[in-house]
């Protein structure tokens, strides 16, 4: 068993049902798997092959599937890699590198160089949206276009929302739901699927717990590609407020949307991603 599962048993469950939505994913798609210094990386590639790259980097907790709602939009004009993150429940590695290191970003310009991609837009989501980040702070010319949706890395870490929606768990199955809700910002009655399946992997899985390191003013000057941030006003990870001021001051070429109402988990923002890598 995988050290990043709560059990064997565990494990081959959250496996299984990956593995179904990767069945039912809704656009053809090639299953890729890039040797890397941190072990094997799985990606799913789909799209046009002569349409321009895009790398899609889901959250913490998460795989490539979350991007399923989105792909049939996104496919429409580029060529798309949604990789599996390591240390995460999908089919690459179970390598935890440090996070204040240059160990994913080295990690992704493997797979870069790997798929063959001397550049590439990069939309992350979440903990995607710091690896991206830090994949275009560290390596500016290999991204081409970023996007991030509720980014960590710029404005606080809640860390005591996070660890009180946390301890909600030990109420058992009531616990587990109540803590999804909050952690996500999502309503049962909008989001039923989605909630059920994080659930479910928050059972089996244990998530990383340290901080994200936050990036510096030096580091977000380096930020000369066209990036879109799009933010929720009631994110209860990290403090969207102090994420949209300091993208404002310091890439001020940045297109950053508030949503107001919004959670963490901001969904059905395909088509806006789409129009932003074509434009």
């Amino acid at each position: 068993m995988s050290a990043i599962y709560t059990s064997p048993a565990g494990e081959r469950e959250l496996n299984r049902h990956y593995r179904r939505a990767l069945e039912s994913w809704p656009v053809p798609a090639d299953h890729l798997r890039i040797p890397t210094g941190q072990g094997e990386t799985f990606v799913l590639a789909c799209g046009p092959q002569d349409a321009p790259p895009v790398l899609l980097l889901h959250g913490s907790g998460a795989n490539a599937a979350a991007w399923s709602a989105d792909i049939t939009e996104l496919v429409r004009h580029a060529r798309v890699y949604a990789v599996d993150v390591i240390g995460e429940p999908g089919l690459s590695a179970p390598s935890r590198p440090p996070l204040d290191s240059d160990a994913h970003a080295r990690w992704l310009k493997e797979v870069l160089d790997g798929l063959g991609l001397a550049s590439t837009a990069v939309v992350g989501m979440s903990f995607g949206g710091w690896l991206a980040l830090d994949l275009a702070t560290r390596y500016p010319k290999q991204v081409r276009r970023l996007g991030l949706l509720c980014p960590g890395g710029l404005g606080r870490q809640r860390t005591e929302k996070i660890l009180l929606n946390m301890a909600l768990r030990v109420f058992g199955a009531w616990g587990r739901r109540r803590s999804v809700q909050a952690m996500t910002g999502l309503s049962a009655t909008e989001a039923h699927s989605t909630l059920e399946s994080v659930e479910r992997t928050f059972t089996h899985f244990r998530p990383r717990t340290e901080g994200l390191p936050r990036f510096s003013d030096q580091a977000l000057g380096r930020l000369t590609m066209p990036v879109l941030a799009i933010v929720g006003e009631r994110d209860a990870m990290f403090d969207s407020r102090q994420s949209t001021r300091r993208l404002r001051a310091l890439v001020p070429h940045a297109t950053v949307t508030f949503l107001p109402g919004t959670g963490h988990a901001i969904l059905g923002q395909g088509a806006t991603i789409a129009a932003f890598l074509d434009a």
